[in-house]
């Protein structure tokens, strides 16, 4: 990066900038000289940021400061780089930093970008520059920035996924004003910024590995592949605990293996075909649909996944499968070809069983096209309901302890929301993701431990949009198809499997009745005629939408209580009242809403200093 010229006068200066510094401050990065004294934070987490390899982000987190350090890595350097955050990744109405140059002089700044993606200097200054390098790596970049700054135009770091949009900057920019960042075409990468901070446990001692990896795949010429592979666990392997699971990257591939998830496949079958191919192809055998149970999910930035101390995930034994399904996600914008991949999961397990099987419970709602999603909505929201009956039904005395959960919907799903009730009042968030999605779903290790005690409910919120769609989404398993899962990793196992509800078939046949009559129609409730029929063939309309809203927020419900049979526990399920809540949690409040903060109040980038340090 052209970061100097020790020849530049100041007349030439003032009339690049004439109109810049009349409203900006400026620090200037002139020669390299030697850097003042700082204690260099630690970066934890790393993820490659383009599918090249030329960008990497690293991070930490300061949780007594509510703080996120940033540090990015280029590894050549032209005229800047971009990096932002938005809701969804889109580059207008985006959180941005940037740093570039005219080429002479540098500067860094915090920035944002208006409804048609023009940038501007934010007025108030909320990135801190902490230091700038070149090495024979790249040039680095660090910087810091409170979760919230209180300010309109900063997007709020939460816990969930993050959309990190960026982009090079082949060029000098004389004036921001002309900089838009939708012609850019800025890349897009996904990652949950903030992480627990508690320690992972040491691995025992007589841990042994397993490694499950796709067998030396030619990655496809094509933007999106999912690669199936089945794997046979070693024949008659006694009972075992997986105790940590990461991932296993071929090198070179970092920055195409996009997530990975390895399935068991369920014990009733005694034999799966082999496979190896398209997830998508019709040449896959029907077998593979039933190794849906999750043992192990990691996508691109995530860490080791490690177990309690006192609880291990079942791997062998009687009672489970010997196949695995493995499945890797390929993103290959760059259209690679003769690429050659092992990629996959290596599972840490002991024979010194632990105290307890740790066990997976499916929270949400039933896989059914009874829950609906009317066409052409911003936001809809679906909700299913784990009962204080089922909990008191199934759970032992003592409850269960929720560590870890893996949030699900399909294409439309734009986030989900799980919390806990006790006696009416919401008392923790089990998992929440304001920004989810669908390419970005792995097991998620919550920040303190919940318990579940019998009598307690789980609710389990999911939002979506269907403003470019022309139909009516129903739930089922397909990708156009709606679901709200969320796959919560608990101790100990139990034999509640499956907590889930959906609105009572009744009461919906009284809304095709109802709305059939307002738009002037027979309402054919005929064996034949499917509830996908009755759907499609509604007017969609504001009316029909929020009577359809109405319906599924006050009606009672059938509950699935499912033993690990797929058996119901014993007693009355259906038309079962939806848990009422009296008392909602509010959120904590931000540091920068009790007190004022001493960011910069005006619209001023730093100028940039090589090898400069705070």
């Amino acid at each position: 990066m052209r970061l100097l010229n020790k020849d530049l006068r100041l007349q030439d200066v003032t009339l690049m900038y004439l109109t810049v510094l009349a409203t900006v401050v400026v620090l200037l990065v002139a020669s390299y000289q030697a850097p003042a004294v700082h204690s260099r934070p630690t970066l934890a987490y790393h993820i490659p940021l383009d599918p090249s390899g030329q960008l990497e982000l690293s991070w930490n987190i300061s949780y007594p400061t509510q703080e996120v350090y940033l540090e990015v890595k280029v590894k050549e350097l032209h005229h800047g780089i971009l990096l932002g955050m938005s809701d969804r990744g889109e580059p207008t109405n985006a959180d941005l930093v940037l740093l570039w140059d005219d080429g002479h002089k540098s500067y860094f700044g915090d920035a944002w970008s208006d409804n048609e993606g023009r940038v501007m200097l934010d007025t108030q200054q909320d990135y801190q520059l902490l230091e700038t390098h070149q090495s024979t790596e790249g040039f680095f970049l660090l910087f810091k920035r409170p979760f919230s700054t209180c300010d309109p135009h900063d997007y709020i770091i939460e816990e969930g996924t993050v959309h990190i949009i960026y982009a090079m900057l082949e060029q000098p920019i004389l004036s921001l004003h002309e900089l838009n960042i939708s012609r850019l075409q800025p890349g897009i990468q996904r990652v949950l910024l903030l992480r627990p901070d508690t320690p992972s446990p040491a691995l025992p001692r007589d841990a042994h590995t397993l490694d499950v990896l796709a067998p030396d795949v030619i990655i496809p010429t094509q933007e999106t592949t999912y690669w199936c592979h089945i794997y046979q666990l070693p024949p008659n392997m006694p009972k075992n605990h997986i105790v940590m699971y990461e991932s296993a990257i071929t090198p070179g591939n970092e920055a195409i293996v996009h997530h990975i998830e390895v399935f068991e496949c369920s014990p009733q079958m005694d034999t799966v075909p082999q496979y190896s191919g398209s997830c998508d192809s019709k040449m896959k055998p029907r077998k593979l649909n039933y190794c849906r149970h999750v043992l192990a999910a990691w996508a691109m930035g995530a860490e080791p996944f490690y177990y309690p101390t006192d609880a291990g995930s079942p791997l062998g034994g009687e009672g489970s499968s010997r196949f695995l399904r493995l499945e890797v996600h390929y993103h290959n914008p760059l259209l690679i070809s003769g690429r050659r991949d092992s990629s996959g999961i290596r599972l840490w397990y002991t024979p010194s069983l632990r105290r307890f099987d740790a066990g997976i419970m499916e929270l949400g709602l039933v896989y059914t096209p009874v829950m609906a999603i009317p066409p052409r909505q911003r936001s809809f929201q679906l909700t299913g309901y784990c009962t204080d009956k089922c909990t008191q039904t199934a759970l032992p005395v003592g409850g269960i302890h929720i560590f870890a959960s893996q949030l699900h919907t399909h294409l439309a799903g734009l986030g989900v929301r799980t919390v806990l009730v006790r006696g009416g009042r919401e008392v923790e968030v089990v998992q929440e993701d304001k920004h989810f999605s669908t390419h970005y779903q792995i097991i998620r290790v919550l920040k303190k431990m919940v318990t579940v005690l019998p009598g307690d409910a789980l609710i389990t919120k999911c939002t979506y949009n269907t403003e470019d769609r022309n139909k009516v989404t129903v739930g089922g398993f397909g990708i156009m198809e709606e679901m709200c899962v969320n796959y919560v990793h608990y101790y100990p196992r139990t034999q509640l499997e499956l907590c889930k509800s959906h609105v009572d078939t009744d009461y919906l046949q009284k809304y095709f009745s109802l709305i059939n009559r307002f738009q002037g129609r027979e309402s054919c409730s005929c064996p034949q005629t499917t509830v996908e029929d009755q759907f499609s063939s509604l007017t969609w309309d504001g009316f029909s939408g929020e009577v359809l809203n109405s319906l599924y927020i006050t009606s009672p419900i059938s509950m699935h209580c499912n033993q690990s049979t797929a058996e119901l526990f014993p007693g009355q399920w259906e038309k079962q009242k939806i848990p009422v809540v009296t008392a909602e949690l509010q959120r904590a409040p931000y540091p920068c809403e009790l007190s004022p903060r001493a960011a910069s109040q005006s619209d001023n980038p730093t100028e940039v200093r090589s090898d400069s340090r705070a």
